[in-house]
């Protein structure tokens, strides 16, 4: 098979991961968020937009889909330890409606303790709800041959009952095409992540 093929090929599985959700089940229900909702993006770099420029980061392209203000609280390089005390400060400031949560890549690319890492995402998603927010989580992947999130992610998702998005992010990464360097989307890659996730909030009944 040609590059060229693979390539179409490759564009065509991501199209696809965008369009629909994957598997027979819905995700769990969000509260329906009004005009005036406030959504909150927290992460690091990729939810900061690094390898994109100003007003195409993944959180401004979803603003803009859903027609709601969605702040954009990713901090470059930040750990989930870091991630778990800014958390509060955040949550205080801007009472969201509902909280996007991508984290953990750092940890990995710094092979930090990986049930820390757990629990501080876990603990993250339950201050959230404990703040009367909803949240979606967002799977990172870590290094390796196949760039996949860890089966945590899915599992915190579950047992708390939480909207997840576990394929966008691996796909993005695993097209060169969608890439800014080896870690971060370019601009095509973050308006497909917020694309998928404006169609996981339809699907949750969110919008």
């Amino acid at each position: 098979m040609n590059l060229f093929l693979r390539r179409g090929l490759g564009q065509l599985v991501l199209l696809a991961l965008v369009v629909v959700t994957v598997g027979c089940e819905s995700p769990p229900q969000l509260k329906l968020l009004p005009p005036e909702a406030v959504i909150v993006a927290f992460g690091d770099s990729l939810t900061r937009g690094t390898g994109a420029g100003k007003g195409e980061s993944y959180p401004e392209v979803l603003g803009q889909l859903l027609r709601r203000k969605v702040i954009n609280a990713g901090i470059p390089g930040e750990v989930s330890a870091k991630g778990l005390d800014r958390l509060p400060g955040v949550l205080e400031r801007y009472q969201p409606n509902l909280v996007i949560l991508c984290h953990g890549g750092n940890d990995f690319l710094r092979r930090l303790d990986r049930d820390r890492t757990i629990a501080n995402i876990q603990a993250m998603v339950s201050m959230i709800r404990e703040r009367g927010s909803d949240v979606i989580l967002v799977g990172v992947p870590q290094p390796g041959f196949f760039l996949e999130p860890p089966e945590f992610y899915r599992d915190i998702a579950l047992s708390l009952q939480i909207p997840y998005e576990g394929e966008i992010v691996s796909a993005l990464l695993n097209d060169d095409q969608l890439k800014s360097d080896t870690i971060h989307p370019n601009a095509q890659g973050y308006r497909l992540m917020a694309k998928a996730i404006h169609n996981l909030i339809q699907d949750s009944k969110g919008i």
